[in-house]
């Protein structure tokens, strides 16, 4: 009788440092190519090794992590084409959900778009990598969550955590002063009901950075 407990505890434990690595790959906390270590995931989040083994093993499903033949695990280093690639996703995905959020996209989303815009800023000017990934994303999701397409922010989500140890490597590279212009043109596209206006600043917005890393 006492398995059970035991079980759902493991259970509980995997999904917390699942959830809790996830977030930190797709926000840009590990390097590309980083190895990470079961007993180093283990002594961070202060479980044995059993749920590490088991987040990493979702995470290698998912493309976040890397398994070698000889059983290293670490952050992928993408080539240029495969950055091109899923450059070529985020263009796909999300101006077909930012499409499907126009019609929803009431004042208060578009007041709260530029309160996060405004946290983008700062973290730009704050020079804070992490921080500027983060609020990024934050302000993407906000606007796709309106499109109430779940199966698709799933697949677009899916791209920015195999994207984001390069988007650190990118924020680098950039040396951003101040936040994308496209941010603004999708807000004030947004205000207008404008949908082709939309599409081409999302558009822009998903892929400039990307592109410039692989070329």
């Amino acid at each position: 009788m006492s398995a059970r407990p035991n079980t759902e505890v493991t259970a509980a434990a995997h999904d917390r440092v699942y959830r809790a690595l996830r977030t930190r790959i797709m926000h840009g906390e590990v390097a590309p190519g980083e190895a990470l270590t079961l007993r180093g995931i283990g002594r961070d989040f202060g479980v044995s090794m059993t749920p590490a083994r088991e987040a990493v093993r979702r995470l290698v499903a998912e493309g976040a992590l890397f398994l070698s033949s000889s059983g290293r695990v670490s952050t992928p280093e993408l080539s240029n084409e495969r950055i091109e690639e899923l450059a070529a996703l985020r263009a796909l995905i999300e101006v077909e959900l930012a499409s499907r959020a126009l019609p929803r996209a009431h004042m208060a989303l578009i007041d709260r778009m530029q309160d996060i815009n405004s946290n983008v800023a700062e973290m730009v000017a704050k020079r804070d990598a992490v921080g500027y990934i983060r609020t990024n994303l934050e302000f993407h999701r906000t606007l796709y969550l309106r499109a109430q397409a779940p199966a698709m922010l799933a697949m677009a989500e899916t791209v920015w955590l195999q994207l984001g140890p390069t988007m650190r490597a990118l924020y680098g590279r950039l040396r951003r002063t101040e936040p994308p212009q496209d941010h603004r043109l999708i807000i004030a596209a947004l205000k207008a009901g404008d949908e082709p206006s939309l599409r081409l600043a999302v558009r822009s917005d998903v892929t400039k950075g990307l592109r410039l890393l692989a070329g």
